[in-house]
Parts: structure tokens; C-alpha cells; sequence
């Protein structure tokens, strides 16, 4: 059965990651803290680490980097981790620290399970949600006004 550590200091945020990815397949342990998940991780590898970027004490961003040091020197296996961030801007962190994928808050249950998959699969997941809707641009030929929402 695969295994993910979460970790997160908001118990809504556990809730509601666990509601939306089950346990009916996997095994879920839940970190209140980042310690705590690292000390996890590190003792007992997961198949995937769900961190949420901002907690009281070691985040998403210090979790990774720590786990990444410590994967360049020890011999554990990789993990992939997926960050939970609270906005936009958080993005540049997430692709910074080593991160295999983010969802930018609010989570969104189909996307989560989605980015779960990936992670788990050996592939990378970029919440796109967070991205502006491009508007169309009428080219020259076009009548300006067909660009326009309806």
C-alpha cells in the first residue's frame, strides 16, 4: 500500500487532503509539524510528501531543501514532494526548492488527486489554476468586437 506523509499545522488543511485523496488505498500519516514530517521521511521513506509551505516552525520551502541535502548524502531513496501554497508569488519557492509539484490554495479535490497521481508516477505537476485567463486578440481580419467574452 503506498504511503504519504502530510504535514501541515492547520488540522483543516489534513482534513481536507485527506478527505479528497482517501485511505481507502493508501496509507496517510499525518505531521502537525515540518520536523516532524522530516524526521519521518528521512527514518521511513514514503512513496510521496504532501507539505504545506507555511507552518510555525520548518515549511514546505525548508522541508525540501533539508530533504534534498540529505538525499545528496545519505543513501535514501528520492521523494517526491508536493507543496501546498498559500498564493501566486509562492510559485517561484516551490520551483526553487526542488519540489516535484504545487496546487496553489484553495485546493481543489479532482486536482489534488490528480497531482497525487502524477507525483506518484514518476511525473511533474504544476497547478495552472493559479494563472490569469488569456483574453483573445481580434487579428486585423477579424471583427474586434468577435475577441470580446460573451
Amino acid at each position: 500500500m503506498p504511503r504519504i506523509v502530510l504535514a501541515s499545522d492547520a488540522p483543516s488543511v489534513r482534513r481536507e487532503v485527506t478527505a479528497a485523496i482517501g485511505r481507502r488505498w493508501m496509507e496517510i500519516e499525518e505531521c502537525a509539524d515540518g520536523k516532524s514530517a522530516l524526521a519521518s521521511t528521512l527514518s521511513n521513506p514514503p512513496d510521496l510528501l504532501i507539505v504545506d509551505l507555511q507552518m510555525s516552525n520548518m515549511g514546505a520551502m525548508a522541508v525540501t531543501l533539508d530533504l534534498r541535502l540529505e538525499e545528496s548524502y545519505r543513501d535514501i531513496p528520492h521523494v517526491p514532494v508536493l507543496m501546498l501554497l498559500d498564493r501566486r508569488p509562492d510559485v517561484f519557492l516551490a520551483r526553487r526548492s526542488g519540489a516535484e509539484g504545487f496546487l496553489v490554495k484553495p485546493l481543489d479535490p479532482s486536482r489534488l488527486r490528480r497531482a497525487v497521481r502524477d507525483l506518484m508516477a514518476g511525473l511533474r505537476f504544476e497547478d495552472d489554476s493559479y494563472l490569469p485567463t488569456p483574453l483573445a486578440v481580434a487579428t486585423s481580419q477579424e471583427d474586434p468586437a468577435s475577441a470580446l467574452p460573451h
